[in-house]
């Protein structure tokens, strides 16, 4: 009986490699590609939003190269990592990008315009003191907000 049921166990082991294979769809490399970019993104926000409220001891260079990090995001050709199809009403829990992003597109680019502007207003302030890392770090994330709130889904838990 007990070799009985390895063999079932390894049989289904064997199934599940194809199978799996199978599930990997088109949409994941982009998918996969933009959660990296978020990732990479809320690093450096978490070095940044870590100094400015305290949390974090304000470092002049650390605060610079975060900022100089977030621009260089923002200069990457994301273009291919939003394919039309891509969301939580095709891919379910891979992502929580909303449907709405591409029937609203104009409005995010217009988001993303704003938060490339504060992003650069950062830029020029993040390495000369804690006083403007602290009054240009707000309407970065309130740009990170601008699209996060209206086409990002909740995270379930």
């Amino acid at each position: 009986m007990m070799k009985v049921l390895r063999n079932i166990v390894i049989a289904m082991a064997i199934a599940a490699v194809p199978m799996a294979a199978v599930q990997a769809g088109p949409m994941d490399k982009a998918v996969g590609a933009r959660k990296a970019d978020m990732k990479l993104r809320a690093f450096y926000m978490g070095q940044l939003g870590g100094m400015a409220k305290g949390k974090i001891a304000y470092d002049a260079k650390t605060a610079q190269g975060a900022a100089n990090s977030l621009l260089a995001l923002t200069k990457l050709d994301g273009s291919k990592m939003w394919p039309k199809g891509s969301g939580n009403d095709m891919l379910g829990t891979k992502t929580r990008a909303m449907p709405n992003i591409w029937s609203t597109y104009p409005e995010v680019a217009g988001k993303g315009k704003a938060y490339k502007m504060a992003v650069e207003n950062l830029v020029k302030v993040a390495g000369s003191g804690l006083d403007g890392l602290k009054g240009a770090i707000g309407p970065v994330g309130k740009g990170c907000g601008g699209c996060h709130k209206p086409f990002r889904a909740e995270k379930k838990k």
